[in-house]
């Protein structure tokens, strides 16, 4: 977004304010389609669940990934059909089931033995998807620390359920948040084949391979473009997996660019010879994703000129609300707006009221 347009738009709605662009949000979600295709995307709505993201991505003919009860409810606000969802958490309850399932989800996933204890119950209603560990330190956040069987392990998790009368619709798993490549999730198939030839063996089938998400998007660094990145993953799709129902779970590569936030500067000072330059808007609010997600978003400043050692913080009182240091900017002045992109996923998500400070609020444009 422009600062002519950004200007535009807070003169009518204010700061802090997140700009939902539905074009952007269509756009993207039409260009992982396609880099996909022939795989069903599931959006994760952990990832941003703003019933505007969710109503558009309806339209658009996406399929819905949640995780908890109070998910199931947004998405009956937004008039979404339960057949168009799963229920991806690994640990539930027994009220968070019974949720799901009288709103109609049937699949569900699990990845330990106490969890398949659970669905026993109700084995004339749901289906699972055994969840596979992959690990991945190139990722930026580790999706298989908390959750996930090693793949040693799968095909005994599965024989155990199927013995126990669960119906297996699958094996799921991820490979973790901004994986610098697709590499991984072709070791994560490797792995899947391998499990569906056992499975096959013992006469259990399997229906469906989710790959879960952590597809990139660009940060202050720049990510591969999705389509490059999704290339070598289709190719080993239609090589090996063409009988198969194959899913994924897309959250942050569809949300995270669909929004742009725009911040004033409330206060500034020259502290030990550098600017510190204070927001409206800090790491208890929207920049949340800094602390739990590790990411750091791209801005920008209409200011120009010979630039200096600054700091960018948060309007809270705790000094861990600081967001950028070891930066030149310009001068900055009180009342200037700055401009931050790929704001969609894990902001607002995870954003609180800390320190009484209201949420930024949220406004759908074009």
């Amino acid at each position: 977004m422009d600062h002519k347009r950004a200007e535009e738009l807070v003169a009518v709605h204010g700061t802090p304010t997140l700009f939902l662009s539905e074009s952007r949000l269509r756009e993207t979600y039409r260009t992982l389609a396609s880099a996909l295709s022939g795989v069903e995307l599931f959006y994760a709505l952990k990832s941003n669940c703003h019933p505007d993201i969710l109503r558009i991505l309806d339209r658009e003919g996406a399929s819905f990934d949640v995780c908890t009860g109070g998910e199931i409810e947004i998405l009956k606000g937004c008039g979404i059909a339960a057949s168009r969802c799963i229920h991806t958490h690994p640990i539930k309850t027994d009220k968070e089931i019974q949720i799901a399932l009288d709103f109609g989800i049937s699949i569900f996933v699990v990845d330990n033995e106490f969890e398949l204890d659970k669905l026993v119950p109700y084995k004339d209603k749901a289906r699972i998807l055994v969840r596979m560990a992959i690990q991945n330190p190139a990722a930026i956040v580790n999706l298989s620390h908390k959750f996930g069987a090693k793949p040693t392990k799968m095909f005994d998790l599965i024989k155990k359920a199927h013995d126990m009368g669960l119906s297996i619709a699958g094996i799921s798993f991820h490979v973790g948040s901004q994986s610098e490549n697709s590499l991984k999730y072709m070791e994560a198939l490797g792995y899947c084949r391998d499990i569906c030839k056992a499975a096959a063996l013992e006469g259990i089938p399997i229906e469906i391979i989710d790959i879960g998400g952590g597809f990139p998007i660009n940060y202050i660094n720049e990510a591969i473009p999705i389509q490059q990145f999704c290339q070598p993953i289709n190719e080993y799709i239609e090589r090996y997996f063409s009988n198969y129902r194959v899913i994924a779970e897309p959250g942050r590569v569809l949300s995270g660019p669909s929004m742009t936030l725009a911040a004033t500067i409330v206060g500034k000072s020259l502290r030990e010879g550098i600017w510190w330059y204070y927001l409206n808007e800090g790491v208890y609010g929207s920049f949340s994703g800094k602390m739990y997600d590790h990411a750091e978003y791209p801005f920008s400043t209409k200011r120009h000129g010979k630039k200096h050692s600054s700091i960018i913080a948060g309007p809270t009182c705790d000094s861990i609300d600081v967001l950028y240091e070891n930066i030149n900017l310009p001068d900055l002045s009180i009342g200037d707006i700055l401009i931050f992109e790929s704001m969609g996923a894990y902001t607002n998500a995870s954003a609180s009221n800390f320190n009484g400070f209201a949420k930024a609020k949220i406004v759908t444009i074009d």
